[in-house]
Parts: C-alpha cells; structure tokens; sequence
C-alpha cells in the first residue's frame, strides 16, 4: 500500500465517518478535512493516526491545501445548511482544488435517482455537481446512496413509543443503505481507483417495506412498534415534500441482487441487522 494519504471531506459527519472508519479498518493511510481541528471527535482521529487538517467544503484554497500529494479523494456536498445554490457552490470549490492539484482519483458520494430528473431539489443540485465533475478533466466515481437506514433514528422518540412514521404505504419497498457498507464500498473504490474510473454505481443494502422495518424494529426493541403513514400534505418542507413524491412514484431503482453479487464480499447489511445491532444493545 502507498503512504499516499486518502482525503476524507467532512470526515466527523456521516458518511465522511464511515468511510474514513472503513479506511483506517484496511490500514491506509488518512487525511481528515473537518472545520474544527479542536473539536472532541476531530480529536480523536489525530490520536488515532489520521492527519486532521482545517478546511471548508466552500473554500477553493483550504481544499486544495488538503488535496496536496494525495491518492484520492473521498468528497461530499449538502445543501441542508446554506441550501441547493450553496451545494452547487461546494462541488465547484471541490472540483477546482482538485483539477488545481491534479487529484489521481475523486470519488464524489452523490445520491441515488439524481440522473432521473426527480424533481427534488437536493437531487437536482448534485445532479449539476454530477455534470460538472464529468465534464471536468479529474477522473473520478460517482457513488449514488439511497435512504439511510439511521434515518430511522432521526423519530427514535416515536419509534420507542411503538410508532414508525414514514410516509410511504404499508407495502411500499424502500431501498436504502447502511452507513457502514458505504463506507466499505467507498474504501474499495478509494484503494482501487483502477476498477471504478469513470463509473456511477448507486447503493443499496435492503429494500424493506415499512411495515417490515416496523417489525425488525419491534423485534430489536422487545416491543410492538407499527408502522403509521404520514400524509404527504402535512410534509410542509418542499424539499423533503419533493423527495417523499419522487419515493411514492418511481423511486430508486438499484439492481440490489446485480450489486450485491458483483460485490460478494462486502458486508451488504441487512435493515433487520442493522436495528438489532443499532437499537437492541442500547435501548
């Protein structure tokens, strides 16, 4: 393995956490971008070994400091703080660090359905960083998630109060992934540049319906919980309004079963698991 360090962008967030857990796991070597080198969790990757630099997913400067001499780099954009046009704003710094240092390889984590023309604005927005980045002279993957098992745990007072509010029929499949197996996936891509330049591969771990999540969670927590449809007039953010019309209509639509068999060797969790391990030992 090369000491060329792997950059990791919002490396104490969610998904820049389990990517840069899933490298340290391989022993590669890691660099952290995060805006507070003095915060607990930015500390503790410095004692672990990572190398924590200061920076910001909208500065051109601090992220092609970060950039310098690396292998590959690992990126992420949100619109949830400063909004879609600010999103857009964070892909174009992070291109033009990287096309100004000449980054070997830049896996950006996207979203799945951003090539549908869903009609969700936080899709829309990285699907303009998306034409951007291919457009652009950095190779690079795209990875697409879908719904994140943890959301589940942004209603853990409802949960454990026996209710899943989701809405979604009953008998709905939702496709989504478990944090951990992106951040598998990813450290794949990361060492293996080779295999996945020029690619965009959408993520799944599980399509559970909700009243399967409901039971799985139930099971976990040693009670009944059950699944409440939520109308979709009472969702008053038009954005997350827009994302639960896309998942009632056409949805995400990862080939789980051709994703899982070309990549037999990495976790691919199940929602069930997931809630055992996730609620079970704490709760």
């Amino acid at each position: 393995m090369t000491d060329e360090p792997i950059l990791v962008l919002a490396a104490t967030g969610g998904q820049g956490g389990a990517v840069t857990e899933a490298l340290l796991g391989r022993g590669a070597p890691v660099r952290a971008l995060v805006r507070d080198p003095a915060r607990e969790s930015a500390r503790e990757l410095a004692e672990r070994g990572v190398d924590v630099v200061a920076g910001s997913l909208s500065d051109p400067d601090s992220l092609a400091g970060a950039m310098r001499g690396v292998r590959s780099v690992f990126a992420f954009t949100t619109p949830f703080e400063a909004g879609v046009e600010a999103e857009v704003g964070q892909g174009r710094a992070i291109l033009a660090a990287a096309t100004r240092q000449r980054v070997p390889h830049l896996v950006f984590s996207s979203v799945a359905g951003a090539d549908q023309d869903s009609g969700v604005p936080h899709f829309e927005s990285k699907a303009r960083v998306e034409a951007e980045l291919t457009a652009g002279d950095v190779p690079y993957t795209i990875l697409g998630p879908t719904y994140f098992f943890d959301n589940a745990l942004g209603g853990a007072d409802r949960v454990l109060g026996g209710v899943l509010d989701l809405p979604l029929p009953a008998d709905r499949p939702l496709q989504q992934l478990a944090r951990t197996d992106l951040g598998a996936f990813a450290a794949r891509v990361l060492l293996d540049g080779a295999s996945y330049v020029g690619r965009r591969i959408e993520l799944a771990s599980d399509d559970p319906t909700p009243v399967r999540m409901a039971a799985a969670l139930g099971s976990a927590l040693g009670r009944e919980v059950r699944h409440r449809q939520v109308p979709l007039t009472v969702i008053g953010n038009p954005d997350m309004h827009a994302m639960w019309t896309f998942l009632n209509g056409p949805g995400y639509r990862v080939d789980i079963p051709a994703l899982h068999a070309a990549h037999p060797d990495l976790p691919w969790t199940g929602f069930a698991d997931w809630a055992r391990h996730t609620w079970a030992p704490s709760r």
